[in-house]
């Protein structure tokens, strides 16, 4: 299996990648997207590599504005680029000889499930969707991780991303939100268990790397204020769609809800004793999710 990093745009923005090309390529491949503040080579690559070994050409990609792709400003989440991102990732495989582009499928992580269930909604030529540990930013934004938040801690966000737009107006500097505080144990004071774990694995040995960015800029927040990437799962019928999710996972109530709306074939697949973050980087709990996906992409993308 060869990797190689390879470029392409997304409404004008330059996309760094990493492509990989197994011996055995057959044709079907795989986009594959990261979660929030990662970058491709933490999990997004993991599930490329693997996917590869497997057979699936894959393109493991980071965001615009994030890692090392290109758009100013840095740190920014727009839930439109990203949706853009997937569809710019689906036309670069479309020009490589090892790929059949009718055999193109979407894998997203976390927050990447959320916005590659949108990009599979409105093109036609993702013939299939995959997620792993569903997650939609807009989402958790405004209902917390576990979907109980008070809806006052969004307001507040909201009152801080519109002073954030006044003082850039005026040439300050409007300042980023920054995604987790200074130690494990705050972490685990403002999200539990969930929040532990994320800290681990962002800004711990567990999974840090050195361009994931660990903050937002704050117009980032109002963006996501009226913004749904479910709306767009109807529209995936009749192509299929399988959900990956952990059955510890506080987040799993968004792929529930993703899964509600299917007008197609869908399916949950639970992955016994994980959590929401062992499906980033746990090999007992990757490879069970990886068995499942190599399974259910060798039969979609091959109809």
């Amino acid at each position: 299996m060869a990797r190689t990093s390879v470029t392409f745009t997304s409404a004008g923005i330059d996309i760094a990648a990493h492509l990989y090309i197994p011996d055995d390529a057959n044709g079907a491949a795989l986009v594959v997207g990261h979660p929030g503040t990662g970058v491709k080579e933490q999990t997004s690559g993991t599930y490329a590599r693997l996917m590869a070994e497997r057979g699936f050409v894959t393109l493991a990609f980071d965001a615009a504005h994030q890692g090392e792709s290109g758009g100013l400003p840095r740190g920014l989440e727009d839930p439109a680029q990203r949706i853009e991102d997937f569809k710019a990732a689906v036309s670069f495989l479309t020009t490589r000889p090892e790929v059949d582009s009718g055999r193109i499928g979407l894998l997203g992580i976390c927050a990447s499930g959320g916005y590659s269930l949108a990009a599979a909604g409105g093109d036609h030529r993702v013939k299939a969707v995959a997620t792993v540990c569903t997650a939609e930013p807009a989402r958790q934004f405004r209902h917390g991780a576990d979907g109980t938040q008070d809806p006052a801690v969004f307001q507040g966000l909201l009152d801080a991303a519109a002073q954030a737009r006044t003082a850039a107006a005026r040439g300050e500097d409007p300042g980023v939100l920054t995604m987790f505080p200074e130690t494990a144990e705050q972490a685990g004071a403002l999200g539990g268990e969930h929040g532990i774990e994320g800290w681990e694995y962002y800004c711990g040995a567990r999974g840090y790397h050195e361009r994931s960015a660990k903050f937002l800029t704050w117009d980032s927040v109002d963006k996501m204020a009226s913004s749904d990437v479910f709306h767009a799962v109807p529209l995936i019928g009749p192509r299929p769609i399988l959900q990956i999710l952990g059955e510890r996972a506080v987040t799993a109530w968004m792929g529930l809800e993703a899964h509600r709306r299917a007008t197609g074939p869908a399916e949950i697949h639970w992955i016994k004793g994980a959590s929401h973050v062992d499906l980033y980087d746990k090999r007992e709990y990757i490879d069970l999710a990886v068995g499942k996906l190599t399974d259910y992409f060798a039969v979609t993308l091959d109809k």
